[in-house]
């Protein structure tokens, strides 16, 4: 396995083993010489859309006040203390996208997002910890990270922020531009801009089990099949009126208990339920619409990548692509996989595709799903 300067010299494979899930790691110049992939004006200009999640959170006189984009303007910047939140910048920018795809060792099924952080001089969102992993890459400026292995997570109340109520640090480091730090989850931290600062976050999905659970339940309603109705042909005086009798209980409970699943049912859950776009993630048509003999021409000749708002994954036979899921043969699943995990096809693999995948590409186009390269 290659070592990775990403991870401080060592391979992906030493990383997982040692580090994720389990310790934090400091590494100094993960990215040699980085610059900031956006300027303070471009991502002022991404808090002003509709399509793009943001929040603005201030600190002053002890009072913590945090706002929900988007916003048609921030803070002065001579105002300390406050704090810009951009999630989903890898969704609007392609240099942003890039640099999160650099952290593939982790699968895409895991892999969320990269928000980009912009504060003042000690803005910051107070002591917390996260449900998941996260890498902070220093994007610009400073700013002095406190972290702590604590087991007390109590929060503080009534406050709009989750800000640990009895956060110790443990250990400090400050992070200049291109510098790293990675935490595995609900690791205690507070980091403070120490000048005008931008960090980078490529956070992983955890979702809790109760909400995979409920998802799953509700995914499984059209498939549940219980014949036939209630019904109590040997129906006994009853002697309390409004009592659930425990004929009734154990009769009902029979036929529930016919509900099952299986592994390819929770497999079929999962891929379509871990690629379907986040609510506020709209996909648009692309102008001028290419005709599907125009798009194969131009597609056989470029080749097609993926939107960096889809998300495709595959499980044995099937494939997933924004919340969908189809079943394909060994020949069609050899290429769709290709695009899944590369993210693109060639020239050459569009034009040994089959028909039915030309055609899939067609229509993933005009739903703006992928487009030409």
């Amino acid at each position: 396995m290659k070592k990775l300067t990403l991870l401080g010299g060592i391979t992906a494979t030493e990383f997982l083993r040692d580090y994720w899930h389990k310790k934090p790691l400091v590494i100094r110049q993960a990215i040699p010489d980085f610059k900031a992939l956006l300027s303070r004006e471009e991502l002022f200009d991404l808090v002003q859309r509709d399509d793009v999640e943001s929040r603005l959170i201030t600190h002053e006189k002890r009072h913590w006040k945090m706002d929900n984009g988007p916003f048609e303007q921030v803070p002065p910047l001579t105002q300390k203390n406050w704090t810009l939140l951009v999630q989903g910048v890898n969704l609007v920018d392609e240099s942003v996208d890039a640099l999160m795809r650099q952290f593939d060792f982790v699968p895409d099924a895991r892999l969320d997002d990269l928000m980009i952080s912009y504060a003042t001089e000690t803005g910051g969102v107070g002591a917390h910890f996260d449900s998941y992993d996260v890498f902070l890459l220093q994007a610009h400026g400073h700013r002095r990270w406190r972290i702590s292995a604590q087991t007390d997570l109590t929060l503080v109340e009534d406050v709009p922020l989750k800000i640990l109520k009895n956060f110790k640090a443990e250990e400090e480091f400050i992070l200049a531009p291109g510098d790293m730090l990675y935490l595995p989850p609900q690791y205690a931290h507070e980091g403070v801009a120490m000048d005008e600062c931008m960090t980078y976050s490529i956070g992983f999905r955890a979702p809790s089990y109760q909400e995979l659970g409920e998802a799953f339940l509700e995914s499984m309603i059209e498939t549940i099949d219980l014949p036939g109705r209630y019904a109590d042909p040997d129906l006994k005086l009853p002697k309390h009126k409004a009592e659930i009798s425990n004929t009734m209980l154990s009769r009902v409970s029979a036929e529930l208990n016919k509900v099952s699943f299986t592994q390819e049912d929770i497999a079929l859950f999962l891929g379509e339920y871990l690629s379907e776009p986040k609510a506020h993630i709209f996909f648009d048509a692309p102008e001028p619409l290419l005709t599907s003999t125009r798009f194969v021409q131009k597609a056989k000749k470029n080749g097609v990548k993926l939107s960096r708002k889809t998300q495709m994954l595959h499980r044995d036979n099937y494939v997933f692509i924004n919340g969908t899921s189809f079943e394909v043969g060994p020949e069609d699943l050899a290429t769709l996989q290709v695009l899944a995990n590369e993210r693109a096809l060639t020239d050459a693999m569009v034009a040994s595709a089959s028909e039915d995948i030309v055609e899939a590409l067609h229509t993933w186009y005009k739903d703006g799903w992928l487009t030409l390269q």
